[in-house]
């Protein structure tokens, strides 16, 4: 066998020019990138050494051979032209990867059969004995990737991943690979800062894998000092002694580096359940010396272990995957940036974030942005140099009355926030006095009125409920989302509400049931009250609250005609309407919904008004049941979805081709002297005038519209039904 070898270390994406950087550092000559991998050559002394010491690398493989591959057997026989008894015992166990297709290889495990069988029949024939297939530990870990025709067939040296330290037995929800958040490191300039004494501090530490990674760095630990189990550990290429001249050095160092004085490395986490698991993680790597971590929110975040002392802030904050994250994200970010400003002066921040459009909204410029892979999600690392001249303050108007009444929080708006918030505060001097009249606790505040900044803006009590209605795709969506979060950083100054007392939700065009999907799991249910009925709503888990508010007139004229009535609630979602018509006297009510999620959710509210014993809850497709009952009501209210394609219903509703069947199935149940409410919310909807010939229709649609609505007419039409006389 050669003294030297074609090696080839692989990495994650993104990660290529580091990798070659370091491996060049511990000796790997000609380097060369590759996707996701870099290539070179070296000694066994260096492969080794790459293993032992690289921080950013997945596996080393060092190549045995490289051949062209036109099918199937071409690939066994080419394998099977390598000696495999220099590498495996017969009675040893071997492991294949194969990665890549083509040749009349059309899928990987197909791929690793036919290098497997080339192997073992080779040794078999040799030998008569057969080794045996351990994915898990093998003896030896054979990787062959075949790329446009040509097979390069490799011996892992490494086993497990190398990003697998060992240290990290305990992790959070989502936390970064080891190598990755040592490249963030990396990039970030901690091996300079730590060379000259600097701190570093992680404020959102979650298990403490920056906090490990950077001390090892520090204190001049190999990555994989700790690893027992290597992938050559039973390759009969293996020399043993060299292998623990380098790993005794790499112990001399490590034992060198701890006994230096530590740097100071601090960690703080908001969720006390991760602090034990970070504290094992610290302790399992040998750093307790070093590394400490508390438990703390960032709103308390101060990370100076003196006033002289400086260093870096690293930390990956949550990039939002739930409906309603916005908010909750970038009032996270900026008072990231509001605590990089306030408490860490003259330092150096790096923060890595799948939501680099939050990181614009830390008040801080950042002089150096690196494109990264986590995984498969797209990221951005953003570094900072926490300096007054990188502070980005929008400048207040002088004249701007609107923006001194926002206080400080204006600092942080851009012009058209500011605008925003402006309006706001118009719409809320105007509306608010109205409210408050009337006693109207919930209301709509916004409506699109600026078309730039397209949200439904309502206020529940003491918290702010908002719904992003789809751009069109004609807006570019860097400028949506960028307007979204001007729009979210005004609302609290504005409003003069706490942050995390905003809920933010996107409002597309709704179809089939999609209404009826959960979209979280908070379950956080708050009362509100209407008319002296009390009502449950909530904010976070369903697109809609529960509550429709531009229905509010219609609930309380229900609520004024029911005394002694028997009422039907068809379509009626969570029975506010039911709750007024028993608040108001009816005599029995029925209500009639598809979605046992919601009528679970009117019974309660039935409840918390003390309703139960008269009140008939039916789950069932509407116009079904319309067909089948026998009684007889006085007043009905339908409030009906533009479209729904229910499973648990037959066929498909559609309010403009059905609403005609709907109302003669209704009317048909209405007693004499009875009154029918009909109301829907689709744009395009057109009553047909036939029903008019039939029935003593009256649109009432204006009748129906609160002050808060008075903007958005369309937001509904309203009609009023009577049997006709004579």
């Amino acid at each position: 066998m050669s003294d030297r070898y074609e090696l080839v270390l692989t990495c994650p994406k993104s990660l290529e020019g580091l990798l070659a950087e370091e491996a060049a550092g511990l000796g790997l000559t000609g380097v060369r990138e590759q996707v996701a991998a870099v290539q070179g050559q070296g000694d066994l002394e260096t492969a080794y050494r790459l293993c032992l010491w690289s921080r950013l690398a997945n596996r080393v493989l060092l190549v045995l051979v490289r051949f062209p591959v036109g099918n199937p057997e071409e690939l066994y026989q080419g394998v099977q032209a390598v000696d495999w008894q220099d590498h495996l015992l017969p009675s040893g166990s071997l492991a294949v990867e194969f990665s890549g297709r083509g040749a009349g290889i059309d899928n990987t495990h197909f791929g690793a059969l036919k290098v497997k069988d080339a192997i073992v029949d080779q040794l078999r024939r040799l030998s008569g004995q057969r080794p045996s297939v351990d994915k898990l530990n093998p003896d030896l870990r054979v990787h062959l990737r075949l790329d446009r025709g040509e097979a390069v067939l490799s011996l892992d040296l490494s086993g497990h991943s190398l990003h697998q330290r060992g240290y990290r037995l305990q992790q959070g929800a989502a936390p970064l690979k080891e190598n990755l958040a040592a490249a963030i490191l990396i990039r970030a300039g901690w091996p300079r800062i730590a060379a000259a004494g600097g701190a570093l501090a992680d404020p959102m530490c979650g298990v403490g894998t920056f906090l490990v990674e950077a001390g090892m760095m520090a204190a001049d630990i190999a990555p994989n000092l700790r690893r027992e189990h290597w992938g050559f550990s039973n390759w009969l290429g293996h020399v043993p002694a060299l292998w623990k001249k380098l790993h005794a050095q790499a112990e001399e160092r490590a034992a060198a580096g701890l006994a230096r004085p530590p740097l100071w490395i601090r960690g703080y986490e908001a969720d006390p359940r991760l602090i034990q698991p970070a504290r094992n993680n610290i302790e399992r790597a040998g750093l307790e010396g070093w590394i400490r971590v508390y438990q703390g929110e960032l709103a308390t975040f101060e990370p100076r272990p003196d006033r002289s002392q400086t260093g870096l802030v690293v930390c990956n904050p949550p990039y939002g995957e739930r409906l309603g994250d916005e908010a909750s994200l970038l009032y996270l970010y900026q008072h990231l940036g509001e605590r990089l400003r306030q408490a860490c002066l003259n330092w150096e921040a790096a923060i890595f974030t799948g939501a680099p459009e939050l990181g614009k909204r830390m008040g801080l410029r950042s002089h150096k942005q690196y494109a990264l892979w986590n995984g498969a999600l797209p990221c951005k690392l953003l570094l900072f140099r926490v300096r007054p001249e990188q502070f980005v303050l929008a400048e207040r108007g002088a004249e701007g009355a609107a923006g001194q009444q926002l206080g400080t929080e204006s600092a942080r708006l851009s012009e058209g926030g500011q605008m925003f918030a402006n309006r706001l505060q118009k719409n809320l001097k105007q509306l608010g006095k109205w409210a408050r009249r009337e006693g109207v606790q919930c209301y709509r505040l916004y409506d699109a009125d600026m078309p730039e900044y397209a949200l439904a803006v309502d206020i529940y009590g003491d918290w702010v409920h908002v719904q992003e209605y789809a751009p069109p795709r004609s807006i570019d969506p860097e400028k949506a989302q960028a307007r979204l979060l001007d729009a979210l950083a005004a609302i609290p100054a504005a409003l003069g509400v706490p942050a995390d007392k905003v809920v933010v939700k996107r409002r597309e065009r709704q179809t089939g049931t999609r209404q009826y999907e959960r979209q979280g799991s908070e379950g956080c249910f708050m009362e509100v009250q209407e008319g002296g009925a009390r009502l449950l709503v909530n904010l976070t888990d369903y697109l809609d609250t529960g509550l429709f508010l531009d229905h509010r007139p219609l609930r309380l004229r229900i609520q004024r005609e029911a005394a002694g009535k028997r009422f039907l609630n068809l379509f009626c979602y969570t029975a506010t309407a039911t709750v007024h018509a028993a608040k108001g006297g009816a005599r029995s009510t029925t209500s009639v919904d598809l979605s046992k999620t919601y009528l679970d959710w009117a019974r309660r509210n039935l409840a918390l008004n003390g309703f139960s014993e008269k009140q008939r809850l039916v789950q069932s497709d509407v116009l079904a049941w319309l067909a089948e009952e026998r009684g007889e009501f006085d007043l009905i209210f339908i409030d009906p979805p533009t479209f729904s394609n229910s499973k648990r219903m037959e066929g498909v509703f559609d309010v403009q081709r059905d609403h005609v069947r709907l109302l003669d199935l209704a009317m048909a149940h209405l007693a004499p002297g009875g009154v029918l409410y009909f109301s829907n919310n689709f744009r395009k909807f057109q009553l047909d005038p036939a029903l008019a010939e039939r029935y003593a229709v009256e649109e009432i649609s204006g009748a129906t519209l609160d002050p808060d609505f008075a903007r958005n007419p369309k937001i509904h039409r309203a009609w009023r039904l009577q049997a006709r006389k004579g």
